[in-house]
């Protein structure tokens, strides 16, 4: 008999412990509203290249405070009408939730065909990277096709698209997230290109994975 109570005051404990131990454990979250806000600067080095340098701050956790910070350099080299090749590398700081901090190098080639139906455009972005960091490197594709259609008077210079980009991760072996896209495009002037969008993540395997944006990009060239 006692030592059936010392066995179920002992389980008593354990159990007590246990409860106490998963009440102080925060899991990350799921979802984030967040506000992207991308600028980049394109430099001509000769009709059909550029320097291009790029910068994005994310802030997220409902908008409350930056989760992402990228800086990068790369090249755009425009082959023939349709295609644009551009190998980018980017250094990225995250801290997507409270005590998760993560540190990424990444190499990555982007190749773009957009062609012109009637007055549509449909552009069609095939991107690989290569992910290194600090536990384990990674190589995604992603595929992100896009139509936008000019609205308004031409002297405007409006336009409306519309884009879906999906990812593929090796390390998974799966399609593990997915891109919708809706925006507007203003060209202010020759130098001067300017997004405004509402994005849609759903993603499988990230912490946020599915993400609500508001996000903003500048685009110079000189």
């Amino acid at each position: 008999m006692r030592h059936t109570s010392l066995v179920l005051f002992s389980s008593l404990l354990i159990g007590l412990w246990a409860a106490n131990v998963c009440a102080q454990i925060t899991l990350p979250p799921q979802s984030d509203t967040q506000q992207w806000n991308d600028v980049s600067l394109a430099v001509p080095i000769s009709k059909t290249v550029d320097f291009v340098l790029g910068g994005t701050v994310r802030n997220g956790r409902d908008i409350t405070r930056p989760v992402d910070e990228r800086v990068g350099v790369g090249f755009s080299f425009k082959v023939g009408k349709y295609l644009t090749v551009v190998p980018n590398y980017l250094h990225i700081e995250m801290q997507p939730f409270a005590g998760r901090k993560v540190l990424e190098e990444r190499l990555s080639v982007a190749t773009t065909v957009k062609i012109p139906v009637r007055r549509f455009n449909v552009s069609d972005r095939n991107l690989f990277e290569r992910r290194f960091r600090p536990l384990v490197d990674a190589t995604r594709y992603r595929n992100r096709l896009q139509v936008d259609h000019p609205i308004g008077p031409t002297k405007h210079h409006i336009s409306l698209f519309i884009a879906d980009e999906v990812f593929y991760d090796w390390f998974f072996n799966a399609w593990v997230r997915n891109r919708f896209t809706v925006g507007a495009t203003k060209v202010v002037n020759k130098h001067l290109t300017f997004d405004l969008y509402y994005l849609r993540q759903n993603d499988s395997h990230s912490f946020p994975g599915d993400l609500h944006v508001i996000g903003s990009a500048w685009r110079f060239h000189l």
